[in-house]
């Protein structure tokens, strides 16, 4: 598994990202410093670089992308639609019309419940885990639970932001953690 050291950035990746991410204190309580990726995402060849950046990573790797809610969706929608694979969704609670599996996980300002259909993957699919930020690893870890107990086989995890004063490459031991910029 790769290490923060490991890792390598892209420098024009990490350029684009530097100066495209807004951050915004105190957000969604005091003490946060939330790192916003929606103009990163609203710049569309900013958008295609995040996207076949973090796919070459795990190119041949995967049968799926999965996305977590929210902006985990922007990034997984245009990740299988660039490899022509499928996209699976992984929602807050509540909004699933069908039986599902739930996974409650602490946030660093809280705590949630994530739902996954559970017929929604066929046993084995190989499926890569999107989302915009790596901070305690509380919601990919969550995702990558559901995941396997849908039988599904987590091929990695891709961000494009980590934290890297926060546990979460820790707290996700055991999966090929990708990240495109280190902060």
């Amino acid at each position: 598994m790769s290490t923060p050291a490991e890792t390598a950035e892209n420098p024009q990746v990490s350029a684009v990202l530097q100066r495209l991410c807004a951050t915004v204190m105190d957000y969604p309580s005091e003490g946060i410093v939330f790192k916003d990726l929606t103009p990163v995402f609203a710049d569309g060849p900013a958008l295609k670089l995040v996207v076949d950046s973090i796919v070459s990573r795990f190119a041949g790797k995967f049968d799926a992308v999965a996305g977590v809610e929210a902006r985990g969706f922007l990034l997984a929608a245009a990740a299988a639609y660039a490899t022509g694979t499928g996209v699976i969704t992984i929602r807050k609670a509540g909004k699933l019309p069908r039986e599902v599996y739930s996974e409650s996980y602490a946030l660093e300002y809280g705590e949630a419940t994530l739902e996954l259909h559970q017929d929604d993957i066929p046993t084995g699919t190989r499926v890569l885990i999107l989302d915009d930020v790596l901070a305690t690893g509380g919601t990919l870890g969550a995702a990558a639970a559901l995941l396997e107990r849908t039988g599904a086989v987590v091929a990695g995890v891709g961000v494009v932001l980590e934290i890297d004063a926060l546990p979460g490459r820790e707290n996700l031991a055991g999966y090929d953690v990708e990240s495109l910029l280190h902060v």
